[in-house]
């Protein structure tokens, strides 16, 4: 098993600024996302902005992925291609985006309701931010693994949904994909030990119906079995004293979406 690399205070500031360009990003394309938008849209307003702010976009060609963004619609869970799919009222969203910046990767996913989405909808999305707000608080000093991936899981399971087991969070620095694994699932007080200089990305991927999951032929989507949807939001943290540093935030989607529904 290799071993995780800690960061230094330096690191975890150029980590801290990659994941300000994903969130910056992700803000972007809560900007556009709308009924009658194609996903290859966005994946290529997301490639322009990064680039035009000194980044290079993480996906792009990592181990063969052919796109900026991952944009998994509706019952995919994870890793969808952006193509010609027309966005229509009611779609599930989830965009997830990593940066290079400095050398430093960042990462961080967002789940978009399309125009107005079913109650149950709604409740998924709550409850998916609220298992990423529950398995955030959980990374820090002292604390294990296991505790994260427990908080996530016994909320997810409590309102009824399915915690998706195939897939993981992970570190994240100089690679996208570092040690340690973080599960979505797990005992409390089990696992490796949270340390000071470790920088992970949290990752709840919720589905509405059974955690079961498919892999489709293109080698990357990842769908529910039950075609029931799926919900995904992301966060990377650095492990610290006391209270956790997240790294990325939500403010700038936030701040859009507030926007549009004002208007």
């Amino acid at each position: 098993m290799s071993k995780i690399n800690y960061k230094s205070v330096e690191e975890i500031e150029l980590i801290r600024e990659s994941s300000l360009l994903v969130s910056k990003t992700l803000g972007e394309i809560a900007k556009v996302i709308a009924p009658g938008v194609k996903t290859i849209e966005l994946d290529k307003l997301a490639e322009t902005f990064i680039r035009d702010n000194g980044g290079i976009p993480a996906f792009l060609n990592y181990h063969g992925f052919p796109y900026s963004l991952c944009i998994s619609l509706n019952d995919q869970v994870v890793h969808g291609f952006p193509g010609s799919h027309v966005l229509t009222e009611g779609d599930l969203v989830s965009v997830d985006c990593g940066v290079i910046l400095n050398k430093y990767f960042g990462d961080s996913a967002y789940t978009f309701a399309i125009g107005e989405v079913s109650e149950s909808t709604k409740t998924l999305m709550r409850v998916t931010q609220e298992c990423l707000k529950l398995g955030v608080e959980k990374a820090v000093v002292g604390m294990r693994i296991g505790d994260i991936g427990h908080a996530v899981q016994e909320h997810a399971e409590k309102h009824g949904f399915g915690v998706v087991k195939e897939l993981v969070g992970h570190g994240v620095g100089l690679q996208l994909h570092e040690k340690p694994e973080v599960p979505n699932y797990g005992k409390r007080g089990a696992g490796i030990k949270l340390e000071e200089g470790m920088v992970i990305a949290i990752e709840p991927m919720i589905n509405a119906g059974r955690a079961g999951v498919k892999f489709w032929d293109d080698g990357w989507t990842v769908s529910t079995v039950d075609k029931k949807p799926s919900a995904h939001y992301e966060h990377t943290v650095a492990v610290s004293k006391g209270k956790p540093d997240i790294l990325s935030t939500f403010e700038y989607v936030d701040n859009v979406l507030k926007e549009k529904n004002n208007n």
